[in-house]
């Protein structure tokens, strides 16, 4: 048993840095991003000054879902590489102070996976229960009302069986059965098996969809009211119409995220980061991340939507508190599920710069925090054309709905090369034009550059131990600001973040002192601060 060595607390305010494999470099020239590109962009990944690295799935697929639909947990898939491959990026990593996190997806696989393929064969064999089945009504229809989130029914026929399987995602994507204890011990077998390879943690892909309701009972409509929603559906999917009660966040999901907890304890300094997508989101962050014995953090939805609004911030910042306890959160503002965040906060023509403010202040939130590839260089969202789509989800829903694709486009690296060093050949979706003049060699050059400015500020961070742990405190602020207080004992460190265009002077709470070295622009101005568009301050009580 590989023990962890280090600080069993250092995710505890860590900052991880999610990679998309398939877009982050090809060593190979054949379009695709792999495991030896990403080693060989390590060294930018750590002078970055993060914490950690998170690699999107790897493992055997046929990539329907883009490997969130697994056929072999313990293989990688030979667009990626091989397991040599991932042991020589996980030596480059820790040899760089890197801690290494891979996503475990563990509510459904591949209807190509061996255990399905057994499953579906008939309703009498070893593996009969280990997917979620269920006979038809008796006019032939679906056992109840469950919609999949990319379209259409939860529940796909099977004519081997003749009975429905449930599939939250993809029809060839089959839930499997968790109430199964067969499941369960499987499931944490293919955990054990990456951490005894010396991973450091894991992303648990959709850590609420682990269990179903066993009785089947319909999910309830939301009617005209709407007080509450899964932030991780656009409302033009129907998906958002029904309340969430009993096909996901079901009570026998506590007890499996201990039993996933107490193996992971096993092997030292490791961590975990849950994704939620439910209704009622931050009160699930706040029951999986309590009493040390489940997740180590989780993430959700609530800051990923188009909110550019400090009220909407503070709203979100402050449920979380009150709820949390001792439980923690993980802040993300972009990911490989949402349009990029300038994009989607600032629209069409959003600054740059929006992504250093946003950088600034997600990072100044209590709790750990995870960037998502291109974050650190201010990209846009990609317009993609209807036929270079690929994610099922985007030409389900096409247009109001556009999917995945225009954040999950390859990273620029060097501007003159073609396709901006990704790779030798035409990559699996397009470069995006506007995205070449931004690449990581262009802004290595420019002192004030939105990459530069964000590797200041993580730097700068790492010397105020206060914003990894301390408290936090919204302050009252005009809608197109936020300003809070973080302390530690008697030291109290504020921050203010300007999200708009214009010009803003706030009044301080509390009398203090500028801090510098961070790289925001704002000033104390006698007693008001200025904050110019998208600029942040941050001083210290005196």
């Amino acid at each position: 048993m590989q023990q962890r060595p280090g600080d069993p607390d250092w995710w505890r305010g860590a900052v991880i840095y999610q990679i998309y494999p398939r877009s982050f470099m090809d060593s190979n020239g054949d379009g695709i991003g792999d495991l030896a590109g990403i080693t060989a962009r390590l060294d930018y990944v750590a002078a970055l000054g993060v914490d950690a690295i998170w690699i999107s799935p790897f493992f055997t697929s046929p990539m329907r879902d883009f490997g969130y639909d697994i056929s072999d947990y313990r293989q990688v898939d030979p667009i990626f590489g091989t397991l040599d491959d991932f042991d020589r990026l996980l030596a480059r990593a820790h040899a760089l102070g890197l801690r290494v996190l891979i996503d475990q997806v563990l509510s459904h696989t591949s209807d190509q996976h061996a255990w399905f393929t057994q499953s579906r064969a008939s309703r009498h064999n070893e593996k009969a229960d280990w997917y979620v089945w269920s006979d038809p009504l008796p006019d032939g229809t679906p056992p109840n009302n469950w919609l999949s989130i990319f379209g259409g029914s939860a529940w796909q026929w099977d004519s081997r069986r003749k009975q429905y399987y449930l599939h939250n995602f993809l029809g060839s994507q089959p839930d499997l059965n968790l109430h199964s204890p067969a499941v369960q011990a499987q499931l944490l077998d293919e955990v054990r098996f990456w951490l005894e390879r010396g991973v450091d943690g894991f992303r648990f892909d959709v850590v609420n969809f682990y269990f179903h309701d066993q009785q089947l009972r319909d999910n309830p409509a939301w009617g005209t009211q709407r007080p509450r929603r899964d932030f991780s559906t656009p409302l033009s999917n129907p998906y958002s119409y029904q309340q969430h009660l009993f096909d996901k966040t079901q009570p026998e999901n506590i007890a499996f995220l201990q039993r996933l907890r107490g193996l992971m304890n096993q092997y030292g300094a490791t961590t975990s980061v849950g994704e939620i997508g439910d209704d009622d989101a931050l009160a699930v962050m706040a029951r999986y991340t309590s009493g040390g014995d489940k997740l180590h953090m989780a993430y959700t939805f609530n800051l990923l939507g188009d909110a550019l609004s400090g009220r909407h911030i503070r709203s979100v910042v402050e449920t979380v508190e009150e709820g949390i306890a001792d439980g923690w959160p993980c802040w993300s503002i972009g990911n490989h599920d949402t349009p990029r965040v300038v994009s989607r906060m600032g629209g069409p023509a959003a600054a740059p710069e929006l992504g250093n403010v946003l950088l600034a202040l997600m990072l100044s939130l209590r709790g750990s925090a995870c960037i998502y590839q291109g974050e650190e260089l201010g990209l846009s969202e990609a317009e993609i054309a209807f036929e270079r789509l690929q994610d099922p989800y985007g030409i389900a829903f096409w247009p109001d709905f556009k999917g995945r694709d225009g954040c999950r486009t390859p990273m620029p690296w060097e501007s003159q090369s073609d396709y901006a060093g990704f790779s030798r050949t035409e990559p699996w979706l397009p470069m995006c034009p506007q995205h070449t003049p931004r690449a990581a060699d262009v802004q290595q050059l420019q002192g004030d550059s939105v990459l530069n400015r964000s590797r200041q500020f993580l730097e700068w961070r790492k010397a105020q131990p206060v914003l990894r742990k301390g408290a936090i405190r919204l302050h009252d602020a005009p809608d197109s600001c936020v300003l809070l207080s973080r302390s530690d004992g008697d030291h109290i460190l504020l921050g203010a973040f300007n999200l708009s265009a214009a010009t803003v002077e706030l009044a301080r709470p509390f009398a203090a002192v500028s801090l510098e070295g961070h790289g925001m622009a704002g000033t104390l101005v006698g007693e008001m601060i200025v904050l110019p568009p998208y600029e942040a301050w941050f001083g210290a009580s005196t």
